[in-house]
């Protein structure tokens, strides 16, 4: 009884078999890519549209840091954009040193200040949401569905009531 042999194939058909699935991996990264960008754009509008409604240039949307330091301006204090600033820097650095050393301390210092800007992102949520006059449920919406609420309230017919101090 003969063995079973393996399937062979030409190098021809392994060249295109390989052109396939890199062209189809091309594809999706491509796709992907595109639905990011649209999605971006239209977020960028929604920031643009919530800050004209709050009475803030709308331009201030397309400078990174300065779109988020605005969020804060018109939903809370500019301090707490700040802290937040601090906290995610000072989280970045001990936690890049709880990786380089192993130290348990760095990790701890790193989980607080993970916390700290959890804490000062959902109450940014909240302020945001009292600001343009909605409550607690969309400040829940705006905390774990945050581009699609970002979308309603600069899309929607929210109306900016005030910040929330």
């Amino acid at each position: 009884m003969e063995a079973t042999t393996m399937l062979q194939f030409t190098e021809e058909e392994l060249a295109l078999g390989s052109m396939a699935v890199g062209g189809f991996i091309g594809a999706f990264i491509g796709f992907f890519i595109a639905v990011a960008l649209i999605f971006w754009v239209f977020q960028i509008i929604a920031f643009w549209k919530i800050f004209v409604k709050a009475n803030e240039p709308g331009w201030k949307s397309i400078i990174p840091f300065y779109n988020s330091y605005t969020v804060y301006k018109i939903s809370w204090r500019p301090m707490w954009f700040w802290l937040s600033l601090l906290a995610a820097v000072l989280y970045g650095f001990m936690n890049n040193l709880s990786v380089t050393f192993a130290s348990p301390v760095f990790s701890i210092i790193a989980l607080v200040l993970w916390i700290v800007i959890l804490v000062l992102q959902i109450a940014a949520n909240v302020k945001l949401s009292r600001a343009f006059g909605h409550g607690a449920g969309f400040a829940v919406g705006l905390t774990f569905l945050w581009p699609i609420f970002i979308l309603i309230l600069g899309y929607g017919k929210s109306e900016y009531k005030g910040a929330d101090l």
